[in-house]
């Protein structure tokens, strides 16, 4: 495999190309700050030139075939011929508030694994303790999530949570909530009459 030369398509001409096509509405990141945002996760993070149809798919080095991702966007995206996908794929994943996409797609892992969605658990540990959710409560559950990051790291020399991390930093924020208003945590739940389902299904 040969080596790819280097992309000529600046950030500036894929920005100026997909705004006029592109309704930021539909996009993690608003059009004025799309040269330093990815446009899937929102994130303001070192972008990359990612082709649409893949350079190794015969893909161009035009401002038609590149979107701007952050690495970690990058890795993830399709590698297929059919351009739409990749539009596709990004706006599905579009989120209106920056720095929200990884924290969601955590809590979306947490209520994968644990079969209940972080809200819930929030408000079933309010309610046995008899708190009404305010100001105070979203404070002290911030608080604490801060303090669990500190227990929870990063590996294979990535930057940034991945989504298991994320959901595991939600789980070690409820223990700690929970223990806060002595609620017994996990919150029994009667679940015996589901039947597993396989996560492949």
């Amino acid at each position: 495999m040969g080596k790819r030369d280097n992309i000529k398509t600046t950030i500036r001409q894929a920005v100026d190309y997909w705004s006029k096509i592109v309704d930021e509405c539909e996009l993690s990141v608003d059009w004025a700050e799309a040269d330093t945002h990815c446009w899937r996760c929102g994130c303001e993070k070192g972008l990359e030139r990612c082709h649409i149809i893949p350079d190794s798919l015969g893909g161009e080095d035009s401002p038609s075939n590149i979107v701007l991702l952050c690495k970690r966007c990058h890795i993830d995206g399709p590698n297929v011929t059919d351009p739409e996908i990749m539009w596709d794929w990004i706006k599905a994943y579009s989120v209106p508030f920056y720095n929200t996409f990884w924290g969601i797609l955590g809590a979306k892992e947490y209520e994968f694994v644990y079969k209940k969605s972080v809200a819930q658990e929030i408000k079933d540990i309010l309610d046995l303790a008899g708190v009404r959710y305010d100001e105070t409560v979203e404070k002290n559950i911030k608080d604490i999530q801060y303090e669990v990051m500190a227990n929870a790291g990063i590996h294979f020399g990535h930057t940034y949570f991945n989504t298991a991390t994320m959901a595991g930093i939600h789980r070690m924020t409820l223990k700690k909530l929970a223990n806060c208003y002595r609620v017994v945590f996990p919150l029994c739940t009667d679940q015996k009459d589901e039947p597993k389902v396989p996560w492949w299904l």
